[in-house]
């Protein structure tokens, strides 16, 4: 079982693609969080619009 554990932690190409992931986790929790941000940006937007045109209709 050791043994196992150590060619594990010694093998480069694991290490390679576990940073990939960390990496890849990274930029998607970058992109969720812009995009959450831009959304309510654009929501709040459109409301404004939709208030202002139902109040000019009026």
């Amino acid at each position: 079982m050791t043994t196992a554990f150590y060619r594990f932690i010694r093998e480069e190409e694991g290490a390679t693609a576990l940073e990939y992931g960390l990496l890849a986790a990274l930029i998607a929790g970058v992109i969720i969080a812009a995009v959450t941000s831009l959304g309510q940006v654009v929501s709040n937007t459109f409301n404004t619009i939709a208030n202002s045109m139902s109040a000019a209709a009026s």
